[in-house]
């Protein structure tokens, strides 16, 4: 399960979105990623919110899905349907929760005893990132670009070659900090160009070499991508052990490596590798 020690996070690193409406994916979607996210908001049409409220609570009792592997998606709090899905949560086994356009920390307080995923996607929802990321019961932050440029009155959250515009890449990088400095995961946003696995693929790198625990998938495909880019590769590995092996029989808090210095900042990035070389 989702944990607020940040050494700890078990769900990533690729993360499935899959519509609430669409029970036939649920299992699919839980077989092909690290957890399953159930979208009770965008991905679901008002009209057809309780056919998927119900779809959730029908496949209760059978080889269904993990509750520790499940995230369900809410609609925002001060909304009919945020009532209405907590109403479906609370019969079911389900405690791991993403709460749609997070903006203070007092709309926690709606979803206590779940562990919440805050997705911060509206400007107030970035600016008090850190008040929301300071919440007990939040484990998890998430930054959403497509919703916060829409908020903004802006219309696109990129440039023709790919590239996150200025708003988006500070909002990203203002989620990752507040996330890190409460001691919570971080989880990087959707790449909505399904197609272009190339690009998915170096933004997920980007991402983890930047700090984030997780990466969020709207397609299956995009799930292998994202895992190629959180796993080290072979040398990697190798090149993280023997540094700190030499670490080790240093002794010292700076030395020479390979005619590099090495400091504790270094032996960090190298014991993150092996973190994320473990199954």
């Amino acid at each position: 399960m989702l944990s607020s020690d940040v050494t700890h996070f078990t769900m990533g690193p690729a993360l499935l979105f899959c519509p609430a409406d669409r029970p036939e994916r649920f299992g699919k979607a839980a077989d092909r990623s690290d957890a399953v996210i159930l979208d009770l908001e965008d991905a679901v049409a008002p009209a057809d919110k309780p056919g998927a409220r119900a779809a959730i609570l029908a496949q209760l009792g059978t080889d269904g899905l993990e509750p520790d592997r499940t995230i369900v998606r809410v609609n925002p709090v001060g909304t009919p349907e945020f009532e209405e899905d907590l109403e479906a949560l609370a019969a079911s086994p389900y405690r791991t929760v993403m709460l749609a356009k997070a903006e203070s920390a007092a709309q926690l307080k709606s979803l206590e005893g779940y562990r919440v995923i805050a997705l911060c996607e509206t400007a107030a929802g970035i600016l008090n990132a850190s008040a929301i990321a300071a919440e007990p019961n939040v484990v998890g932050l998430m930054w959403g670009a497509e919703d916060l440029l829409a908020s903004l009155g802006g219309l696109s959250s990129r440039y023709d070659d790919g590239g996150y515009r200025a708003v988006a890449l500070h909002s990203r990088s203002a989620v990752l900090l507040a996330a890190k400095a409460a001691g919570k995961e971080a989880i990087d946003s959707v790449y909505v160009d399904i197609p272009d696995l190339e690009g998915l693929a170096a933004e997920s790198r980007d991402a983890v070499s930047s700090g984030f625990g997780a990466k969020a998938c709207i397609h299956p495909n995009q799930v292998a991508v994202v895992r190629e880019a959180y796993a080290p590769t072979p040398g990697a590995v190798a090149e993280a052990t023997e540094l700190l092996n030499a670490a080790e029989a240093a002794g010292t808090g700076v030395f020479q490596f390979k005619g590099k210095m090495i400091d504790g900042p270094i032996l960090k990035h190298a014991q993150a590798t092996l973190r994320r070389a473990r199954p």
